[in-house]
């Protein structure tokens, strides 16, 4: 290769070398810091493609889009005292790259670091002043705006903005728990008791019930078997009399019959009669004709 050819193309990728240290491009979601020797020129937050001193002017990226943090669990003291141990996050923006450069030297590590420790702040401050109660209901947007606002407040300088800060996640500490889940469980066992001793009060009370209802049906109902009872027997007494009025001696020779019946019923059974004793007399005499009328 002849010496012309060496030239050129040193020359050619001396443009090339300048011209990428020259020319830089702004995304849309980006903003630049111009710097030079190390000192702030300018700030472009435009985009489109912009020119620079090569090797004497430097060009720093900064995002323009929400940025998160999200911060360490640690423990906080409300208002009534109680002890939580709180994960949270937080969302911000860049909104100052000359400032964001000059507090922290534009790392981004140092820019976290310092958020870390403000929201930190900001949530021991605010959350000092408000019970468990109020931390735990539905509407938290006025606490988190009130933590929000008090980190802007000491960021103020560092040329960013938090947008937004929210709680991940609130426990209770774990001697802390042991002693709720204590209590809790005494509470549902109080609970259950009183439920039982209801339980035992109504069954008792039903068991009564019942028996008393038992109660009353037997006594109708041997009310009601001692008034058929009576009618029974009153209706065959009159039955009885009615046919002993009719023929008295059809009536005595049943009744003989049902004696026999009832005193002869063994297979050994022992009669001791008189001589002058009639009570043989229908198995040893039959009965007359007239006694037993034909039907």
């Amino acid at each position: 290769m002849s010496t012309k050819w060496i030239f050129a193309l040193a020359v050619v990728l001396l443009v090339v070398i300048g011209l990428d240290s020259t020319l830089y491009t702004v995304e849309p979601t980006e903003q630049v810091l111009i710097t030079q020797f190390g000192k702030p020129v300018r700030v472009v937050d435009k985009p489109g493609l912009y020119a620079k001193l090569p090797f004497i002017q430097t060009a720093i990226m900064f995002d323009k889009r929400l940025l998160d943090a999200t911060l360490p669990g640690e423990e906080v003291i409300l208002g009534d005292q109680r002890r939580l141990i709180v994960d949270s996050f937080a969302r911000f923006r860049i909104t100052s790259p000359l400032k964001y450069y000059q507090s922290i030297g534009g790392t981004e590590s140092g820019i976290r670091g310092r958020l870390d420790a403000v929201v930190s702040s900001a949530l021991r401050q605010v959350l000092g002043d408000i019970p468990l109660a109020d931390l735990l209901s539905r509407d938290r947007d006025p606490i988190m705006a009130q933590i929000r606002d008090e980190a802007n407040r000491q960021m103020a300088g560092f040329g960013i903005k938090v947008v937004d800060v929210r709680i991940r996640r609130a426990d209770l500490p774990a001697e802390n728990t042991d002693a709720v889940l204590k209590r809790m469980q005494a509470g549902r066992e109080r609970i259950a008791a009183l439920a039982r001793a209801d339980g035992a009060e109504e069954s008792q009370k039903i068991h009564a019930d019942a028996d008393k209802t038992v109660t009353v049906l037997v006594a109708q109902a041997k009310a009601k078997a001692s008034a058929l009872e009576g009618q029974g027997e009153a209706k065959a007494i009159d039955i009885y009399a009615k046919s002993f009025s009719q023929d008295p001696n059809f009536y005595r020779i049943w009744r003989t019959l049902q004696a026999y019946r009832h005193g002869l019923a063994g297979a050994n059974t022992n009669l001791v009669l008189t001589p002058g004793s009639g009570f043989l007399q229908y198995l040893t005499k039959p009965p007359t004709s007239t006694a037993m009328p034909p039907p």
